[in-house]
């Protein structure tokens, strides 16, 4: 495959873009490229870099800590935290509006899954997990039975993952009654674990010429999967978006506790209603639990692809949970200090439904804002660049893999084998000089949905175009 330079032009353009990005989630309170969380973790990392309190392996996709418990030095700590995000606002009112309690191991999953599958990502598949739970909650919106199914269907989930090879249990939690601070809830977990250092799987590896392997975000379900029902892929990320981009006024209306006031015009701009019908890959399902498809986890898989048995884990240069930060979260995983690396992903998935209603549902509010031509198919380009990083938009998890096709493709059985799609969506170069500099930079080419050229929507919706990325 011939090598591509990452050479961007309209630099102005792409400035006005990423511009353009920052105050749209700046303006609903959320942010694509989280720059300043960022900024505030290496800050106290570079102030306080003791050997107790700095990762063994920088570039890994967790945080790997010396093994202060035992002080064992060929083994190492990790400890994970994360939650479902807004996911639990939708949920809430999806809740409000059907009674359908079932939604709420959904979120349980969620706020399991974002941890566990950042945990395996360094490569922690062999030693039990400790799991937590934290929920916090307006006691006056969120009563007891909700609290109930949370706390079950986290249980649910763990004992459906155990005949799987993924050992996770409940070591206790906390809900808070903070009605004067939280207008619905939040739920969260912790995930700690131990693990061999030997056994450590660092982004810091990966290197020109290594295959990236995609596994699928939606689709029906996985042979691990309990829940028999059609998976949309949105995951846990980008959903304060998903929900105001897509539902209509009417659910801010009846439940002004899910969103904040404050963000008048950007909330809940859409068409959709919570319980209409959709009809998505000949499956019918409602707008609602399109939205709230609970988010698949890849813990199976990648516990049997690294495994001895399969004979791949010396030939994994990386693994990376492609949730905050979509399709470009890869850069935030690699080396600065090396020479730069040109990611190219030109092989993804169809982007699934979900994401494609989010885009629609977008370009609907421009056409009702009355913006002309050229000013839509500018804005359709700035937001395809946006879903990118914000959404997973196919593969919420991806595989760098060393040594040729022949161990892609053993990848690819494994998750196969499991039922979980899975290709060759692109491959690592040596990065080019140019406009990018020095820096790791990847490309992300967006196929419209026509399959094909010819299509409208300034060559985005029946063709394509390349987003560049540093």
């Amino acid at each position: 495959m011939a090598a591509e330079n990452p050479v961007e032009t309209n630099d102005n353009k792409e400035k006005n873009k990423e511009d353009h990005d920052a105050q749209r989630y700046r303006a609903r309170g959320v942010s694509a490229t989280k720059q300043e969380v960022l900024a505030a973790v290496q800050s106290n990392g570079e102030r306080h870099s003791s050997a107790a309190s700095a990762s063994l392996f920088p570039r890994a996709f967790c945080k790997v800590l010396p093994d202060i418990w035992t002080n064992d030095p060929a083994a190492a700590i990790v400890m994970h935290a994360d939650g479902a995000g807004s996911k639990a606002a939708l949920a809430y009112a999806y809740w409000r509006e059907t009674g359908d309690l079932s939604v709420w191991k959904g979120i349980a999953q969620d706020a399991l899954v974002m941890n566990l599958d950042d945990v395996y990502c360094v490569g922690a598949t062999r030693a039990p997990g400790l799991v937590t739970s934290t929920i916090a909650r307006n006691r006056r919106m969120v009563p007891g039975e909700v609290i109930k199914a949370l706390i079950e269907g986290l249980e649910e989930v763990m004992e459906e993952l155990r005949p799987w090879g993924v050992d996770l249990r409940l070591a206790g939690g906390e809900t808070a009654d903070l009605g004067d601070q939280v207008q619905t809830l939040t739920v969260d977990c912790t995930l700690a674990t131990r693990m061999p250092r030997a056994d450590v799987i660092d982004n810091g590896n990966i290197q020109a010429g290594d295959w990236i392997v995609g596994l699928a975000s939606s689709g029906l379900p996985a042979m691990y999967e309990a829940r028999r029902l059609y998976n949309s892929g949105i995951g846990s990320n980008g959903l304060t978006a998903a929900r105001h981009d897509v539902l209509a006024p009417e659910v801010g209306l009846r439940y002004p506790e899910t969103f904040d006031p404050a963000l008048q015009d950007l909330a809940y701009c859409g068409t959709r209603h919570l319980t209409e019908w959709m009809d998505i890959d000949k499956q019918r399902i409602r707008v609602g639990q399109l939205l709230l498809s609970p988010t698949r986890t890849y813990a199976p898989v990648l516990a049997k692809l690294l495994h001895h048995e399969a004979g791949l884990r010396d030939y994994v240069h990386g693994i990376v949970h492609c949730s905050g930060g979509g399709q470009t979260k890869v850069l935030r995983c690699l080396d600065p200090s090396r020479a730069p690396l040109h990611l190219v992903k030109n092989n993804l998935f169809k982007v699934p439904d979900v994401f494609r209603l989010i885009a629609e549902e977008q370009e609907k509010h421009r056409m009702l804002c009355g913006r002309g031509n050229e000013e839509t198919n500018g804005a359709r380009e700035t937001e395809w660049r946006e879903m990118y990083q914000v959404f997973n938009m196919g593969h919420r998890m991806e595989v760098y893999v060393g040594g040729g096709e022949e161990q892609a493709q053993g990848v690819i059985a494994v998750a196969e084998a499991m039922g979980v799609a899975a290709k060759v969506v692109g491959r690592v170069e040596e990065g080019k000089t140019g406009v990018v500099g020095e820096r790791h930079s990847l490309t992300v080419h967006h196929v419209g949905f026509g399959g094909g050229g010819g299509g409208g929507g300034g060559g985005l919706e029946g063709g394509g175009a390349k987003f560049v990325y540093t």
